[in-house]
């Protein structure tokens, strides 16, 4: 109940007691209170010597004065007013309640407010505060984290144009304390390059990290149950933290890191509005030299800085950097085809082939691909940069370089037959063109699925074209039945022509030669 009401309802408990003179069963059914509080309020009212009516240049602070002072206490003498900015401090600190600094509060103060006046005071002026302020978060506890909606510019070398890049806001929770940069966009990169900068920057990690639910922190946004990306999850793990989103639709869950973006927005763009930028490195020298200047500022409210509070609550209990920086790895799921390899950022990289038509999880950085099956490591390569590359670990084959039970090379070209020697002639190319007959299985298979789609006759057709073209292989295939060009007949080879020269006589003349000397027919006369 509000103090307001508190003191209207005292007004009418007196006024149906002293003006109407009911009983107190009755006072407490009309005002909805209890008989023992109507009689609390009319002991207190005998005793501070009230009489109704109450005068009326009395407001409700003199009359709960009256009748809420303790015995001995002398009306209108001020007490000592708790330092509320300090008690808001303390109180992110480990441990600390209300009741706590109440009591150390008496022992300097034993003529001070009691408890319950003591958090009114306190409670009265936190409301005071803006909202990021008002909250109270556990030091070294939390980071909150955002992209900020306004976009810094930077100037595209080749074209002058501008081009809108992001800008990343990561704020300690207990201390304000900011951290900015400009990122080329809102990809994961992007995102978990900005943490790693972010946590060295402050020289710990904090025990939980709040994001929004973007895409690159959160895969599938829950309010109960809320799917983290891999990615992001595994850097939390890698830096001892938990990875806790905020709510959708609650943007107070982060107020923090919403008011301090506004900050970020008026002490960092607005300072570089007028400066041309050429690149994002260039863009973030310069807002890292203003962060200093952002944090040494005293908030208006409690009148000390980020930094002064940063130093003081969250630096102690900021969990250390491990001993090895983050490496970027991005997450991916991947089937194991017949070839025993399966395909990741265009290429190929083999698994053991008893792991045949089963699904593995890729972890892939930018030189390591790892393949793991529930969770163990099954395959390790060293990343290939090209496209349609094969690694394959020799290991990783069946013994002999013999294809599984279910499909061997005899078996491929003996099914390419059925369609025709054309084919037949093709899959043999493919085959033969690959270190390993294995490699070109995928190609083969590929051929199958054409010849279901498009018919055998087409199938053929096509794979004498592709052979006649000097390019035996499934995208040649592919094209050919896509564009029709394997209903055009195949044109004859154009015979060998000699080339024109001076010294060669050429076919005409052989020609004239044998018309001369051939045989005159005998006349008729």
């Amino acid at each position: 109940m509000t103090e307001r009401l508190l003191m209207r309802q005292v007004r009418e408990i007196l006024r149906l007691k002293y003006a109407q003179r009911l009983s107190h069963r009755a006072i407490a059914r009309a005002c909805s209170v209890g008989s023992g509080t109507v009689s609390e309020y009319c002991r207190r009212a005998r005793q501070a010597g009230l009489t109704w009516p109450l005068p009326p240049e009395w407001d409700d602070a003199q009359l709960e004065a009256r009748l809420f002072q303790r015995v001995g206490d002398v009306v209108g003498v001020p007490r000592p007013v708790p330092d509320m900015a300090w008690i808001h401090q303390e109180l992110k600190r480990p441990g600390v309640t209300l009741q706590r600094l109440h009591l150390e509060y008496l022992q300097r103060h034993p003529e001070g407010y009691r408890y319950s006046q003591f958090c009114r005071h306190y409670h009265d002026w936190a409301r005071t505060l803006a909202p990021t302020m008002r909250q109270v978060h556990r030091a070294g506890e939390k980071a909150f984290v955002d992209f900020s909606g306004k976009r810094p510019v930077v100037v595209d070398v080749t074209t002058g144009e501008l081009v809108p890049v992001e800008l990343f806001v990561g704020v300690l929770g207990a201390s304000s304390y900011v951290y900015a940069e400009a990122c080329v966009a809102q990809d994961l990169g992007s995102w978990i390059t900005a943490h790693v900068r972010m946590v060295e920057c402050w020289g710990g990690t904090p025990a939980l990290f709040v994001p929004d639910n973007l895409r690159s922190g959160v895969t599938q946004p829950c309010r109960y149950d809320p799917v983290i990306n891999r990615t992001y999850l595994e850097f939390a793990q890698h830096y001892g933290a938990a990875v806790v989103p905020a709510r959708a639709g609650h943007p107070r869950d982060k107020a923090v890191v919403e008011a301090n973006v506004l900050v970020a927005q008026r002490w960092i763009l607005a300072v570089l509005r007028d400066r041309r930028f050429f690149s994002v490195a260039e863009l973030n020298v310069a807002i890292w030299d203003l962060l200093p200047g952002l944090n040494a500022r005293p908030m208006r409210r409690l009148g000390v800085s980020r930094r002064a509070l940063f130093e003081q609550l969250d630096r102690p209990l900021l969990r250390p950097l491990p001993t090895t920086r983050y490496e970027f790895a991005e997450w991916r799921d991947a089937g194991v085809n017949i070839d025993y390899h399966v395909v990741v950022a265009h290429n190929y990289y083999s698994v053991p082939y008893q792991l045949l038509h089963q699904r593995v999880e890729v972890r892939l950085t930018a030189t390591i691909v790892e393949l793991f099956l529930k969770g163990r490591r099954v395959a390790s390569h060293r990343r290939r940069h090209g496209r349609g590359e094969y690694t394959t670990d020799p290991a990783h084959m069946p013994h002999a370089h013999r294809a599984h039970a279910e499909w061997t090379p005899s078996r491929l070209i003996a099914w390419a037959a059925t369609t025709g020697s054309a084919t037949a002639a093709l899959v043999a190319a493919i085959l033969a063109a690959k270190p390993h007959p294995e490699q070109g299985y995928r190609a083969c298979l590929g051929l199958m699925r054409l010849g279901t789609r498009y018919g055998a006759a087409r199938l053929e057709a096509a794979a004498a074209r592709a052979t006649q073209l000097g390019a035996p292989s499934y995208r040649t295939v592919q094209n050919i039945l896509v564009s029709g060009v394997d209903r055009v007949p195949l044109a004859a080879p154009p015979a060998p022509s000699l080339p024109v020269h001076p010294n060669i006589r050429g076919r005409a003349y052989y020609t004239r030669e044998e018309t001369l000397c051939s045989p005159t027919p005998p006349s008729t006369n």
